[in-house]
């Protein structure tokens, strides 16, 4: 790295095939072919074989099934290149090589020599072509050896349970969230970064790959699907989400699915990696993800002419930020680092943090206070960034080794906040998107008073939720020392469910509903005063169908109603 703060990484230490990386073999063409990588506007889409009538051709079914949720249509923009365009490009003297194509932008990132490229300019269908990188990516290095991780002793406490991650979880409420039950069951994460070396051996992500929830990978910089290699910063990220091993290391969102993507790098720096970024969003449209978390940005390259300047922090300019907003109107919820430059000259979030519609994340250390690396807003034309912030400073990571160490920037912070963002969807299913932002929004610490320095400030789950369902809150404290409420098996196929019920809750006249994840009551029954700690929940009459439930408890005789989340299957 030149300078640790300036690099893109921001630590401070056919079906679904239109937007794919190349493969080995065409990639290893085109470096052989041109050093040089552009980016080619077509003029329209007229004459495509692709119809919005059926979007089943290039969306999955599950992008389209989110989408359906959201209201969102399928638009002309969404609609791949036509491939007669492609197919006049390469047919020029010369053989330029199509690295990968944009529904979006409506292009192609061609590898050719700059010769060739003035030929693909004159055809009819060309409007534009922009420099993206003077040379292609090096090599990747070998992956660093895994270190068996040390069997970590029975956890006694919450904090004991998530060994150095407590204070990042308990900072925004990620605790309180995987007590409600959600841990990102079903929920999809779409991670772009340099690599993700050991990620598939080390101990504490073995559950990922074992329960088959890595649903994809690809490598947008290389070409192909292998992912677990080059700079271990994406295994970082990806540990503080995804990594679950009770007594020594618990992510945010250790039970969500995820799709892993190499768009940066690390050895050079340029526009090219933000079309990676705009293929690896197009790319996670299409397969269907939920959610984007992106520990990437941009503002200084290597051949300065094509550097960014203030002025182009509009959130609608850059290559990444438009992809940014794409994805946000495809209904997914973008997770993006803000950027370590609040102590540099530059001090601006950069691209695409601009973005309007994401979720651009600040830095704090565990006492919520402003990291002086954080990057600032706003943007150039003049809306509130970041959008909100969590820890950052001396945030725990798990190394390609599988250790457990701390590390500072705005990368972690990101990741920490998508996890978090995976969560608080599941338990509010029917939100969209944006709604998900501003609710998150509306329960930080600053959402009286946002600023450009921490946005609407540190979010908190069961704030969040709690304003969104007054009528059966979470509990945000509980009696220290004492077990919580459970409802268990959870999940459960059976047809019997057992209350777990606390020391503080016991001897009294208790009120239980069953609730589906709309608030309709399914089922309401009285339990007597017992001391006892476990009683059998009557359930509806008809049988619950496969899905996640709520449990209410209240005490009759007037007190704060707790509620318990459980998972029928």
């Amino acid at each position: 790295m030149k300078h640790p703060l300036k690099k893109i990484l921001w630590p401070a230490l056919a079906l679904l095939g239109l937007a794919l990386g190349p493969t080995p073999a065409a990639h290893a063409q085109a470096t052989a072919a041109a050093t040089r990588r552009y980016f080619v506007y077509f003029k329209d889409k007229a004459g495509t074989p692709y119809a919005l009538s059926q979007p089943q051709a290039f969306l999955s079914a599950r992008a389209l099934a989110r989408r359906s949720r959201q209201g969102i249509a399928v638009r002309a923009r969404d609609l791949p290149v036509n491939p007669a365009y492609l197919a006049q490009v390469r047919a020029v003297s010369g053989r330029p090589q199509v690295v990968y194509t944009s529904r979006w932008l409506n292009g192609a990132v061609l590898a050719c020599d700059s010769a060739t490229l003035v030929q693909v300019q004159q055809l009819p269908a060309v409007a534009s072509a922009q420099l993206l990188s003077l040379r292609p990516p090096l090599t990747p290095g070998a992956a660093p050896a895994v270190v068996p991780t040390p069997t970590p002793p029975a956890p006694t406490t919450p904090r004991a349970t998530y060994g150095k991650a407590y204070a990042q979880n308990q900072l925004i409420g990620a605790v309180a969230m995987h007590d409600a039950g959600y841990r990102g069951e079903g929920m999809q994460i779409a991670i772009f970064d340099a690599g993700f070396p050991g990620a598939d051996r080390i101990t504490a992500l073995q559950a990922v790959q074992t329960q088959n929830r890595v649903a994809s990978t690809r490598n947008f910089v290389d070409g192909g699907r292998s992912v677990y290699l080059r700079n271990s910063h994406g295994t970082n990220c990806l540990s503080t989400i995804g990594a679950e091993l009770p007594g020594y290391f618990v992510g945010t969102a250790p039970h969500a699915t995820f799709h892993l993507c190499i768009t940066e790098d690390v050895n050079s720096e340029s526009p090219m990696e933000e079309a990676n970024w705009l293929a690896a969003a197009e790319y996670a449209d299409s397969v269907g993800v939920d959610v984007i978390s992106s520990s990437l940005g941009y503002n200084t390259f290597d051949y300065a002419p094509l550097s960014h300047t203030y002025a182009d922090l509009t959130g609608r300019t850059t290559i990444a930020s438009r992809a940014a907003l794409g994805a946000a109107r495809a209904g997914i919820v973008v997770v993006n680092s803000a950027g370590n430059d609040g102590g540099n000259a530059w001090h601006y979030i950069g691209v695409p943090a601009d973005a309007d519609s994401i979720i651009s994340v600040g830095a704090v250390d565990s006492l919520r206070n402003h990291a002086g690396f954080s990057s600032y807003g706003p943007t150039a034309d003049g809306r509130l960034k970041p959008t909100l912030s969590t820890m950052g400073v001396a945030s725990a990571v798990l190394n390609a080794a599988g250790t457990a160490v701390r590390g500072n920037g705005t990368s972690y912070a990101c990741p920490e906040l998508a996890g978090l963002v995976a969560g608080f969807w599941q338990a509010n299913p029917t939100l969209t998107a944006q709604q998900v932002i501003a609710a998150l929004e509306k329960g930080a610490s600053q959402a009286q008073s946002p600023d450009n320095t921490l946005g609407f400030g540190i979010p908190n789950f069961a704030t969040a939720y709690n304003l969104l369902h007054p009528a059966t809150p979470l509990a945000t404290t509980g009696v220290a020392g004492e077990s919580p409420l459970a409802v268990f098996p959870n999940p459960s196929h059976l047809d019997e469910l057992m209350l777990a019920v606390p020391p503080s809750l016991r001897g009294q006249v208790l009120r239980v509903r069953l609730l589906d994840v709309r608030g309709a009551v399914l089922s309401e029954q009285q339990l007597p005063a017992s001391p006892a700690a476990t009683v059998a929940l009557r359930l509806p009459a008809r049988r619950l169908a496969p899905g996640a439930y709520q449990c209410v408890v209240q005490p009759v005789a007037g007190g704060k109603a707790q509620t318990v989340r459980f998972v029928r299957q």
